[in-house]
């Protein structure tokens, strides 16, 4: 399916932006990160470091290792959400090589910032919630996420065993869909840039890397089954880290799954109202919440302005709440994040049953 297209800029999108625009410029603040942000990443990034060591070089009692090895898969998550999302979207810093060095976190644990800006900020900020194009819609035969996909009898228990799935997908995503994507030259249906030599080599000397401090190392300080439990144990906790928070954002009651016209392969909207239509916040009072999963429960801020990092959030969350009541445009929003896991949960239901 080739990407399709959206209608022309609404005036809600341009008097958005500009109050948006305005708001930093009466501030006098950037909307790149700042201190606070700064500090947090260390902290992250100490944390799971030194988590590591002491599970690999210092091997506690199984059962605090095994709540080690949650807490690492926690970290691991957090940084993605953190540090990793604003330096790929080049919202971390103001400082265009400190953003790489923040995108590239990804590549330590496991996965290729690359492959994650081409299937990430590429296609799925592009065309949200269209199947067959947004890659983060596919999940198939396990899961059926939207109603244009084709059902299938397993679907009918998915709202039961959603989480079994959503577990292995950091594994997966590290070990296979990472391989297919860099063999396929493509995320989904979209082609992939060409990589010059250095990306190749970034791409195999960090996967080289992963797998000599992740996989050969600890294999040898504490043997293969206390590695093999650890290490599933931390990818588990990962992958349901990382696909709830994305999953409590798209795949709910009420969002929209939106086609292009057949004919002319035009989606209805244009690409601010289309954002607002496919994207869902979620427990935006929670400042803990905020704080650890890098602001991602206010997603429609995210998708409207992906280049302005997560700590402003909160701010600009108020303007665009303003700016959508006055145009008549429904912002879904979730209080509560078991509310939104409800939703999520009962979208699956539904599809699995309809």
């Amino acid at each position: 399916m080739r990407p399709p297209r959206f209608n022309a800029a609404s005036s809600f999108h341009s008097d958005l932006k500009g109050r948006v625009k305005n708001y930093f410029t009466e501030k006098n603040i950037s909307p790149t990160g700042n201190f606070k942000l700064y500090f947090k990443a260390v902290l992250m990034v100490t944390l799971y470091v030194a988590i590591f060591i002491h599970l690999v070089f210092f091997t506690p009692f199984w059962a605090i290792a095994l709540l080690e090895a949650i807490l690492l898969g926690a970290l691991a998550a957090g940084i993605g959400f953190n540090v990793m999302h604003d330096g790929a979207h080049g919202s971390f810093s103001q400082k265009s090589w400190v953003n790489e060095l923040a995108g590239v976190t990804i590549n330590f644990l496991g996965a290729n910032v690359f492959m994650w800006k081409t299937k990430h900020n590429v296609v799925h900020h592009s065309f949200t919630n269209v199947d067959e194009v947004d890659d983060d819609m596919n999940a198939r035969p396990l899961l059926r996420l939207c109603p244009n996909q084709k059902k299938y009898a397993i679907h009918k228990y998915q709202h039961k065993y959603f989480l079994l799935v959503y577990s292995i997908l950091y594994i997966y995503w590290v070990f296979v869909t990472d391989y297919k994507k860099y063999i396929t030259k493509k995320v989904g249906q979209t082609p992939i840039a060409k990589m010059d030599v250095k990306e190749h080599l970034v791409f195999w000397g960090f996967k080289a890397i992963h797998l000599a401090l992740f996989v050969a190392l600890p294999f040898y300080t504490v043997g293969f089954l206390p590695w093999l439990i650890g290490f599933l144990t931390y990818g588990i906790a990962t992958g349901i880290c990382l696909s709830v928070v994305f999953q409590l954002a798209h795949s709910l009651e009420e969002t929209e799954f939106p086609m292009p016209d057949q004919v002319t392969n035009k989606l209805e909207n244009d690409w601010a109202v289309h954002q607002l239509k496919t994207t869902a916040n979620f427990a935006t009072n929670n400042k803990v919440l905020s704080w650890m999963i890098g602001g991602l429960n206010f997603q429609i801020e995210h998708h409207l302005f992906p280049n302005i990092s997560h700590i402003h959030y909160p701010a600009i969350s108020k303007i665009i709440r303003e700016t959508c009541e006055e145009y008549k445009i429904k912002y879904i929003e979730h209080p509560k994040m078991r509310l939104a896991f409800a939703s999520h949960v009962k979208h699956l239901k539904y599809l699995g049953e309809n």
